[in-house]
C-alpha cells in the first residue's frame, strides 16, 4: 500500500486505485497521559485502532442509512482498514463540534455565563486544525474571508453536523448512554465536490456518559455490544 498521508492515529493509504484509512494503535495526549483532544502522540495501546474502527463502522453505516453523505464505503476490522471515498479537506482541516451539555472548553470560555452540565440546544462551532495554535475557533465570516469554504458550504456543514450529532445522540440513548458533545470532520469529494462527513466516528470523537459516569473512548464498543 502507498502511504498518502501520515496522521497521529491514522494513515491515509492507497492500493489498486482505492483509498483507505489505516487505523493505528497510537493515542494522542500530553506528557504520556492519553487525551483524545491532544495534539501530540502520547503512546500506543494494543487494539486501540481496531476499537476505533469497530465503532466507526457501526456509526457510519447508520449515518449512511439516514441519508447523510459520508466518505465511508466499508471496513476490514482484521486489518484495521476503512475503505473511503477520495476526499480533500477544507483548508488544512476543520473540526465541527456540536454540544448538548456545557462541559470542557465551553465552560473554560463561557463560564461567566453558564455552569457545568447546563443543557445546550445542539450548539455548534468550528475550529481550525492547527496544533501550533491549539485549534483556534473561527467564525463563518472568518472562514469565508480566508477562502476556506463558501457561505453555502458553511451552512450545509453546520446543518448536516447537527443532524448527525442528533442521530448519534439518539442511538446512544437507545443503549442507555448520554451524549454531551461530539466532534466531526468534513471534506469535499475529489471528483464531485460534494460535502461529505469524513475521518472517523468513534469514542475519541465524543463525550459519552453512563449514569453520570464518563465512558473512556476505548470502552464505548463494549457498551454498544460490538
Amino acid at each position: 500500500m502507498n502511504i498518502i498521508y501520515k496522521g497521529k492515529t491514522k494513515n491515509l493509504v492507497e492500493s489498486n486505485g482505492k483509498m483507505y484509512c489505516l487505523f493505528k494503535d497510537t493515542m494522542t495526549g500530553t506528557d504520556g497521559v492519553f487525551d483524545t483532544g491532544g495534539n501530540q502522540v502520547a503512546g500506543s495501546k494494543e487494539g486501540a485502532g481496531a476499537e476505533c474502527l469497530k465503532v466507526s463502522k457501526f456509526f457510519f453505516e447508520k449515518i449512511n442509512q439516514a441519508g447523510v453523505k459520508t466518505h465511508y464505503l466499508g471496513a476490514d476490522i482484521d486489518n484495521n482498514l476503512m475503505e473511503i471515498e477520495n476526499c480533500s479537506v477544507f483548508g488544512k482541516g476543520l473540526e465541527v463540534i456540536t454540544r448538548f451539555k456545557a462541559v470542557g472548553s465551553f465552560i473554560r470560555r463561557y463560564g461567566l455565563y453558564t455552569k457545568e452540565g447546563q443543557e445546550l440546544n445542539a450548539y455548534s462551532e468550528i475550529t481550525l486544525k492547527d496544533d501550533n495554535r491549539e485549534d483556534p475557533l473561527i467564525t463563518k465570516e472568518g472562514l469565508v474571508e480566508l477562502n476556506i469554504l463558501s457561505e453555502d458550504e458553511y451552512d450545509e456543514i453546520i446543518r448536516e453536523n447537527k443532524k448527525v450529532a442528533k442521530l448519534v445522540k439518539k442511538i446512544l440513548n437507545e443503549y442507555g448512554l448520554e451524549l454531551y458533545d461530539i466532534k466531526f470532520e468534513w471534506g469535499r469529494h475529489k471528483d464531485s465536490g460534494e460535502v461529505l462527513l469524513i475521518d472517523e466516528v468513534s469514542g475519541g470523537n465524543m463525550r459519552a456518559y453512563k449514569d453520570g459516569k464518563y465512558i473512556e473512548p476505548l470502552e464505548l464498543s463494549r457498551y454498544l455490544g460490538l
